[in-house]
């Protein structure tokens, strides 16, 4: 069984190296080990609150929780990404180099996005509305996507075949997932293609995308160091997922929407990191709920 798990990961891995671009030079994107098999980092205080306009320190990301299914992600270098873009970030004129969307509901895309965007990737070929390849290299940040199905609508609609992706970013030797809309617990291949992610953003609505016996089969499958909850739609339901993974992970709650993490400072044992979202670009200081924040989520008795 070992032999046939190491070889499915070895697998993609020898086809991606084979596919790679030049090695990157002093200052551009460290390599990836997110298709390798490698050794937990100790971990040390790994994650810290910061504000998006600052700048992040080297060798190391910060993720933000804008809101539903967003997330900025930032490199030290300046570059900047946006998941399931859905046109509005906030009160504020900073465009992202790279958005990602995804096509299962209008909340995570636009037809729109802002004209200054250089990448604009959707999840979805928008020709067929299927299967789509991306591997973007910008140096610091590498962006690629592994599809996933679709369901149809519950008013009838046929089932999509690809046309869902997983965006993963690799940055600063981290690896970064964001699973989208996800519909089905992804199959063997899609987890080998997949490979290791450090970090992985996961609805837990429990119900519009996988439930929640199938999220928490999915994450402990994935054994990423940091899983960061979104598209959670009430305390109830964020609580119930909490509550199915603090067998295994431990569970640290923020009051902020910002952390940062680096590759030496991820967590020695698997870690929920509840965030709390907030659009960009309001003030920090505002009166409760004029900041852009949701309430914080509250436990269930």
């Amino acid at each position: 069984m070992l032999a046939r798990a190491l070889a499915l990961i070895a697998l993609p891995a020898l086809a991606l190296l084979a596919a790679a671009p030049a090695p990157a030079q002093e200052g551009e994107r460290r390599p990836s080990h997110c298709i390798a098999l490698v050794e937990d980092t100790p971990g040390l205080r790994y994650l810290h609150r910061a504000s998006f306009t600052a700048p992040v320190p080297e060798e190391s990301v910060r993720i933000s929780y804008i809101d539903h299914a967003m997330f900025l992600i930032q490199t030290a270098g300046g570059l900047s990404a946006v998941t399931d873009y859905s046109g509005f970030i906030g009160p504020t004129a900073f465009v992202p180099a790279v958005v990602t969307m995804n096509q299962a509901h209008s909340t995570h895309w636009t037809r729109e996005p802002h004209p200054d965007i250089p990448h604009v990737l959707t999840g979805w070929d928008p020709s067929t509305g299927g299967e789509i390849e991306h591997h973007v290299d910008l140096g610091e940040m590498l962006v690629r996507n592994v599809s996933t199905n679709i369901r149809g609508s519950s008013f009838g609609g046929a089932s999509i075949e690809g046309g869902n992706s997983i965006f993963v970013f690799e940055v600063a030797g981290l690896c970064i997932g964001h699973l989208g809309h996800l519909h089905h617990v992804p199959s063997a291949e899609q987890f080998a293609a997949l490979g290791r992610l450090d970090v992985v953003m996961a609805p837990v609505d429990g119900g519009l995308t996988l439930s929640l016996p199938e999220m928490i089969e999915t994450l402990q499958r994935l054994k990423s160091s940091v899983v960061i909850p979104m598209h959670w739609f009430s305390g109830r339901s964020l609580e119930a997922f909490v509550a199915g993974m603090e067998d295994e992970f431990r569970i640290d709650r923020r009051e902020g929407r910002e952390i940062e993490v680096s590759l030496r400072t991820l967590p020695s044992e698997p870690t929920v990191v509840v965030l709390r979202p907030r659009f960009l670009g309001f003030n920090d200081g505002a009166g409760e709920g004029a900041d852009g924040t949701r309430p914080a989520p509250r436990a269930i008795d």
